[in-house]
């Protein structure tokens, strides 16, 4: 999980280019990045578009741990989606239970 996370976001899905691509693609149709001047945040950055894209996934995942393993389905793997891609980044992982 990220401290300051509106420019990024974490998911977990099926590791699949075609989808991949789809979420690309649908991710510019929520909020293209241009022309710079459609968004009012934009007069002092211009990546007002991220702020609108990283909210848009889930933001903070939780993995159960099954016998030591990240216990996923057999296509699964967790992403990390940037949208922004200016800032340094810091991961903050937490572990809970036994």
């Amino acid at each position: 999980m990220q401290r300051h996370a509106h420019h990024q976001q974490y998911f977990i899905n099926d590791d699949e280019s075609g989808l991949h691509h789809d979420f690309e693609v649908w991710l510019e149709k929520l909020a293209p990045e241009k022309p710079y001047t459609q968004y009012q945040h934009n007069g002092f950055e211009d990546n007002a578009d991220a702020h609108l894209k990283g909210p848009s996934w889930a933001g903070r995942i939780i993995v159960a741990i099954t016998a030591g393993k990240m216990d996923f389905g057999p296509w699964e793997q967790i992403f990390y989606g940037e949208f922004d891609g200016k800032r340094s980044k810091r991961v903050l992982v937490k572990i809970i239970g036994e």
